[in-house]
């Protein structure tokens, strides 16, 4: 069973995320804002993080760049509602980019996808 971790401040956002992710058969676990996954990633390793960007106490942009730092292996999609963060390249680092939406279809396949190809090069 795959572990997904979901970082976004909407609760809403992420109890959906959760629900349909865990629908899917993943584990899945839940922070609120960057600051609170990199402490999470102390004791919880993700096969996948889903992060939204714009968050309180430490943006998904800043997140990113220090998990990266700490895990390489670990695949992250940025998950925004806001496609203006495409072109910023401090997101380029990440493995995909998903605009948020309530219809998890396109963020569920594009997790497949990058699980699939983790599996494969293993």
């Amino acid at each position: 069973m795959a572990r997904i971790l979901i970082v976004d401040d909407d609760e809403n956002i992420s109890a959906l995320y959760e629900e349909d992710l865990r629908e899917e058969d993943y584990e899945v676990a839940v922070a609120s804002n960057g600051k609170e996954s990199i402490e999470m990633l102390k004791t919880f390793t993700p096969d996948i993080i889903v992060m939204d960007i714009r968050m309180p106490e430490m943006d998904g942009i800043e997140a990113l760049g220090k998990i990266i730092a700490m895990h390489k292996n670990i695949p992250i999609i940025l998950n925004s509602a806001y496609s203006s963060y495409k072109d910023d390249f401090r997101s380029w680092g990440a493995d995909a980019y998903v605009v948020k939406s309530s219809d998890t279809g396109v963020l569920k396949e594009k997790i497949k996808e990058i699980l699939g190809r983790a599996d494969r090069e293993k």
